[in-house]
């Protein structure tokens, strides 16, 4: 293959690829699905680092896995219709901001 022919190749594979993800977009609810179930599970992550560390007390960790809970348990009834509105996107978003901060408050108030 001559030295011109490989980029060009490679340009028409990267289209290609493109254009494939394009065609599988998702919804704005499966979008908005999707960033909360990664939030969730990067707070599950330092929820798990904070109690392996001694950032967490036992009663800290539990606490703070009932609000993860309790988050889940919303999105699961705001998704139940196959809708989810701006208001109730809104409404999970700051709830899951409290369980941020409600974690990282946790992790640094230096009872072990």
């Amino acid at each position: 293959m001559s030295f011109w022919l490989k980029p060009l190749t490679v340009t028409a594979f990267a289209l290609g690829l493109g254009a494939a993800s394009l065609a599988q977009a998702a919804t704005p609810a499966e979008l908005q699905a999707q960033r909360v179930d990664n939030r969730q599970a990067r707070q599950d992550a330092r929820i798990d680092q904070g109690a392996a560390s001694g950032q967490l007390t036992p009663r800290e960790q539990r606490r703070l896995r009932h609000q993860q809970t309790h988050i889940a348990n919303m999105e699961d009834r705001v998704e139940a219709d196959g809708k989810v509105t701006g208001k109730e996107a809104v409404h999970m978003e700051h709830a899951q901001d409290r369980a941020s901060r409600n974690i990282y408050r946790k992790k640094h108030n230096h009872r072990n």
